[in-house]
């Protein structure tokens, strides 16, 4: 799509422009392939983070230091 077909739909320039410098050659599919990706991953990282939390309490709970 053209830049003007976005205005017509009220897509600020600022929107259009910094979404056009990040998904520039992906098509529609891809686009939320992508997004559905970064998605899952964060939900992956905050689990890591979580059971990471988790095992250095259970660390300092043997170490007797609460």
């Amino acid at each position: 799509m053209t830049a003007a077909r976005y205005w017509r739909k009220a897509v600020t320039k600022v929107m259009y422009y910094r979404c056009r410098s990040e998904y520039g050659g992906l098509k529609g599919n891809q686009v939320k392939r992508l997004k559905s990706l970064e998605t899952k991953n964060q939900q992956l990282r905050r689990a890591v983070s979580d059971l990471t939390l988790e095992t250095l309490i259970l660390k300092e709970a043997a170490l007797g230091n609460f």
